[in-house]
């Protein structure tokens, strides 16, 4: 019996264990949308993404009648996700179950293969202890509420077929789930990123948010020494200060008032530190085919280059 367990455990090794990055966040706080540039960056040849909202229990009309809202963890299968995360960290494929956010249908299950890059992202990625042993970065957006409130809004109605007031309403009964569940995983991430205007600055509308990103020191970030001498540079600047749980963080700001070219020397300097050639791949700091956000192009730079790092 001894010999046949470890035939078994020899034949299940693979000599592909992927690098893995959890984006959490609220629902429409801008998961999707700083996955999907990434994984065009690096290439769907080298790099998947995994939404681990397709674990959810229920369907919408069963969720309907159920006291659980989505973000509920008794509303999701939370142990088949630990055991899948686990897989895939290992080098090891899933069956993944799908959740069709139009419908609101839990489809035909998708398989799931190991590659060099995994990005994991969704409502509960970090709840748990087993869950986040399996990523070597993890990253929680944390958008103000009436911003990310306006991007579901205008999200759900564009996509999803909504009313303006079913969205409203199904934000009210989410709130107390959401500040119960989701936000907490905050204190777990190593990287907090908030898209925001300057809470100090009155620019004219239509400027691009800037961001806000709080490095904690449980994993190593780049050096940006490089392109933080504020008479050379007024694109991002970085403070030592606390987080809400009051330990000691840097916290780099991302200016999204500059100059395009500003931001742009930025993004350079931070892709050639990553030991790569040319120019930053364009897809970064796209959020739609004619609209682009620099300081959402710096933090995927800097993503990148933790997860290039990781696999080299």
């Amino acid at each position: 019996m001894p010999d046949k367990v470890f035939r078994i455990a020899r034949a299940a090794r693979s000599p592909r264990r992927p690098v893995m990055l959890a984006v959490a966040g609220d629902s429409a706080s801008g998961k999707t949308t700083l996955t999907a540039g990434l994984v065009q960056a690096l290439g769907p040849d080298r790099c998947t993404s995994v939404c681990v909202d397709d674990y959810h229990r229920f369907d919408r009309r069963e969720r309907a009648n159920s006291p659980f809202t989505a973000l509920h963890p008794d509303a999701n299968h939370l142990d088949i996700m630990e055991q899948h995360l686990q897989l895939l960290a290992t080098g090891q494929p899933i069956l993944k179950p799908v959740y069709d956010h139009e419908t609101g249908e839990l489809t035909r299950p998708q398989l799931v293969e190991p590659n060099d890059f995994i990005i994991v992202e969704g409502l509960l990625p970090l709840y748990t202890k087993l869950a986040r042993a399996c990523f070597e970065v993890t990253v929680y957006l944390n958008p103000p509420e009436p911003i990310r409130r306006g991007w579901k809004v205008r999200r759900d109605i564009a996509q999803r077929g909504y009313t303006e007031q079913r969205v409203l309403d199904e934000l009210d009964r989410c709130a107390a789930d959401s500040a119960e569940f989701v936000r907490p995983q905050q204190r777990h991430a190593d990287i907090v990123v908030r898209f925001a205007p300057i809470a100090t600055r009155q620019d004219p509308p239509g400027t691009p948010l800037s961001a806000e990103l709080m490095l904690r020191p449980t994993v190593p970030h780049p050096d940006l020494q490089a392109v933080l001498v504020p008479t050379e540079n007024k694109a991002i600047h970085l403070k030592l200060e606390r987080d809400p749980d009051g330990r000691p963080c840097d916290a780099l700001h991302v200016h999204g008032y500059v100059p395009v070219e500003e931001s742009r020397t930025v993004q350079q300097a931070i892709w050639s530190a990553t030991n790569q050639f040319g120019d930053p791949p364009p897809c970064l700091g796209r959020l739609t085919l004619s609209r682009r956000s620099e300081p959402m192009a710096i933090t995927q730079l800097l993503l990148m280059h933790h997860l290039l790092h990781a696999h080299h």
